[in-house]
């Protein structure tokens, strides 16, 4: 291991007793990182194809646990108006619908995985949903009011394909609509142990994922991909799709458990 290796990885440890959030600034100004190690982009393509695979094999498992939508997730509606048209990116089994009770949307479900898009059926058969790749989406320019993005973009690999997946939700909402988006925050004992461990895999060249990706099991069935943000990345990152931040914060703040990251952000283009 490099002596640049070395000082990354002081660096981080170091960062990482202040604070279990680590600054974008200690990986991106680090003397290892560069555009060499970064993910290639048919790995992360192929990591892609694994996670719709991996959804369709526990579709229905996952629709049984999440049946209900977190508390957390519900002041997410007081964004949105009666009448506007909504596009729910990543919808899974469609729990987002329950927040909207009470209000009369457009709704527009989308998923990549087909199988999930069979159990939104199922649950909601009176709403609209369609297997859609959310890096491509066969809908309208400047068409919806909102898109809700709900724990969805820290399932894409590699920062190009997130900063695509941004850039095409933004091209579907209409003139100041707004982006609504959730990450997961695992900066916990336990996500800071994955990171590490992928870290150091990594610093060997025994892993082909980016710096903060880890796997996380679903049982004994598959491994998920995940990018683990900071604040200040997911911030920069939206940005850099185009929007105009309004709100970030943390869901449910105070809580023990669930409490990820959210983002408001607005479509300024003239």
């Amino acid at each position: 291991m490099g002596q640049g290796a070395l000082n990354f990885l002081a660096t981080l440890l170091f960062t990482e007793a202040k604070s279990p959030a680590v600054s974008a600034e200690v990986l991106t100004n680090s003397l290892i990182v560069d555009s060499k190690i970064f993910m290639k982009e048919d790995y992360a393509k192929q990591l892609l194809k694994e996670t719709t695979e991996n959804y369709n094999l526990i579709a229905k498992d996952f629709s049984r646990t999440r049946r209900f939508i977190w508390d957390d997730i519900r002041p997410l509606a007081d964004f949105t108006v009666t009448g506007e048209r909504i596009l729910d990116i990543g919808c899974g089994n469609g729990r987002l619908l329950q927040v909207f009770r009470d209000i009369d949307v457009d709704y527009t479900g989308v998923d990549i995985s087909e199988k999930l898009i069979e159990e939104a059926k199922i649950h909601y058969p009176n709403s609209r949903f369609y297997v859609y790749d959310a890096l491509r989406l066969p809908l309208p320019t400047n068409h919806f009011d909102k898109a809700y993005a709900i724990a969805v973009l820290h399932h894409i690999p590699s920062r190009e394909l997130r900063l695509r997946f941004l850039k095409e939700a933004k091209r579907v909402l209409r003139q100041e609509g707004l982006l609504i988006l959730t990450a997961w925050n695992l900066w916990s004992w336990r996500g800071i142990g994955l990171i590490l461990k992928n870290l150091f895999l990594k610093l060997i060249g025994q892993s082909k994922l980016d710096f903060r990706d880890v796997m996380i099991p679903w049982g004994k069935t598959c491994h998920r991909y995940i990018h683990v943000f900071t604040q200040r990345e997911l911030k920069d990152l939206v940005e850099e799709a185009g929007f105009k931040v309004k709100e970030i914060g943390v869901l449910g703040a105070g809580k023990k458990k669930n409490r990820n990251y959210y983002v408001v952000a607005e479509d300024p283009t003239p």
